[in-house]
């Protein structure tokens, strides 16, 4: 069977689609739910990127990524990566997961970036697996009690052609609070 994952932006027509995806309750400490990373996208517009990630027709995951941020205020370390990641139960295991971390690397790379960061919830049962096993390595920080991953572009994932100067985005908001992603 082909997987046809692709992703959506959140519209006014798939918002409450969007809102529908929750993970396995067991998994709810771990990772926000997608109706507070709308609101989150919402007051941090310039640099959230959040998309429903469907298989067909049918949605099966929410991704969020920050692209660009002022990671610690000072106006000097931009950073991209994946914010948030919801995948529904009964398509967890199945590539979703790699998908979404794959569509935020060539969004990324898309513009310019050459590495891409996540944040994690430690514990038992956590997403610091799954993302060690696609090659993250710690950073030795945290940001909002959360662990600080990143992943080198340069050898990950299906490569893209560069993008132009005009397609990259430049960081919107030098005083942007890096617990954004907690």
């Amino acid at each position: 069977m082909t997987k046809k994952f692709r992703l959506a932006p959140i519209t006014p027509a798939n918002v409450e689609t969007a809102i529908a995806v929750k993970v396995r309750s067991d998994q709810e400490r771990f990772v926000s739910p997608v109706v507070k990373s709308l609101a989150e996208a919402y007051v941090h517009r310039e640099v959230a990127w959040p998309r429903l990630i469907f298989d067909g027709d049918r949605p099966v995951g929410f991704l969020m990524a920050f692209l660009d941020i002022d990671w610690d205020g000072k106006g000097v370390d931009f950073r991209s990566g994946l914010w948030r990641l919801n995948v529904v139960p009964d398509a967890q295991g199945r590539g979703v997961g790699r998908f979404a971390v794959e569509s935020v690397a060539a969004e990324v790379r898309r513009r310019g970036g050459t590495q891409m960061y996540v944040t994690w919830e430690p514990g038992e049962g956590g997403p610091e697996g799954f993302y060690r096993k696609l090659g993250f390595q710690l950073t030795g920080e945290e940001s909002g009690g959360q662990t600080v991953g990143v992943l080198n572009l340069t050898n990950f994932g299906p490569q893209l052609p560069d993008s132009t100067p005009s397609e990259r985005s430049r960081p919107a908001n030098a005083n942007q609070d890096r617990k954004i992603m907690s």
